[in-house]
């Protein structure tokens, strides 16, 4: 089995120098990763990732919170998270916390034991202080979220523009009593969605109905029941900005199989562009978040602090979205650039 000295002896170099190409050490020229990773390669010398995790206290693990697996956005967002990370030669484990401070606790608790390197947080149900006392012990960013009070890096979308601009767009094809669907979240994001979307119908002169308002929905089974819950008011919405494209997809399901004509009895908006949405007849109208440029900027952002060792740092990054507009809300579709 050949070992460091072996390689060392190959490339040429000190056994140092390959120690310090091994343990990814920034002072070293690419001239001389390449003659230690040729040399690697052609003895076939594995190195021990474990003896070399204890040395640097480093794991070359980065948790990743997350409330819910089956929601289709997350499982998105966890297939892009791995593979940027492992660009960057991280693993990942995925941590199901349910929406419970609890379990969110007990996993920022795996800094604390060394278990990982760092935590990418995709939801947040604990305050800032609970979050705050673990930085400590590694970093933490936000994905997907925002903390008011944080003082660490937070990657998200603009949920306002989100949010005010499906109500423009359903606005301009005519409607008025559009209704607004929630899956109950009470984070900042979801709170800055539902502020935008009321705020394009203030303007426009109709305010919010809270008799359109429905909560704790994100399932094809919840658009199916709050379809029932439409049909059976006295005077139902004319549209619906659903939230989640199970929800619009169970509704346009239920709404067809009563006669309802999509989108001429009721126009339907679904959230986070999943493949069912082209799969529907009618298509979809759906918010495209930008999954893949917020996951690489998470694992850019959290590789940078796990590595400077700077784990307090006051850093937004916003991103925008974009409005996919289909068959479900007009007859003719394109695509809409949101800023």
């Amino acid at each position: 089995m050949s070992t460091i000295e072996d390689v060392a002896k190959l490339a040429g170099l000190s056994r140092t120098t390959v120690s310090r190409v091994l343990n990814d050490h920034p002072y070293v020229s690419d001239e001389k990763k390449k003659l230690v990773q040729q040399a690697m390669k052609h003895l076939g010398y594995v190195p021990n990732s474990a003896a070399r995790s204890l040395r640097n206290q480093k794991t070359g693990i980065i948790a990743v919170l997350i409330p819910k697996i089956s929601t289709p956005f997350f499982s998105q967002l966890i297939e892009r998270l791995e593979m940027a990370a492992s660009v960057k030669n991280y693993q990942l484990i995925i941590c199901q916390t349910q929406f419970s401070k609890h379990k969110e606790r007990s996993y920022l608790d795996l800094l604390k034991t060394k278990q990982v390197d760092g935590v990418i947080m995709t939801s947040c149900e604990n305050d800032w202080s609970v979050i705050d006392e673990h930085l400590n012990y590694g970093p933490i960013v936000l994905c997907n979220e925002i903390l008011e009070d944080g003082n660490i890096p937070m990657i998200y979308m603009d949920q306002f523009c989100s949010g005010y601009e499906v109500a423009k767009h359903l606005l301009e094809q005519g409607h008025s009593r559009i209704a607004y669907c929630s899956n109950g979240s009470q984070s900042i994001g979801m709170k800055a969605r539902k502020r935008g979307f009321e705020a394009a119908l203030a303007e426009a002169g109709h305010p919010f109905d809270d008799e359109y308002y429905f909560q704790h929905l994100s399932s094809i089974t919840d658009g199916k029941q709050v379809f029932q819950q439409i049909k059976g008011l006295t005077n139902p919405p004319t549209a619906i900005f659903t939230g989640g494209d199970s929800v619009a997809a169970g509704l346009i399901s239920e709404a067809k199989k009563h006669g309802w004509n999509i989108p001429v009895d009721l126009a339907v908006v679904g959230f986070d562009n999943m493949e069912i949405t082209e799969l529907m007849d009618p298509m979809i109208t759906t918010v495209i978040q930008p999954v893949e440029e917020m996951a690489q900027k998470a694992i850019e952002v959290i590789c940078e602090k796990i590595h400077k060792k700077q784990y307090r740092s006051y850093e937004r990054h916003e991103f925008s979205s974009k409005l996919a507009i289909r068959e479900s809300t007009m007859i003719k579709p394109r695509l809409v650039a949101t800023s």
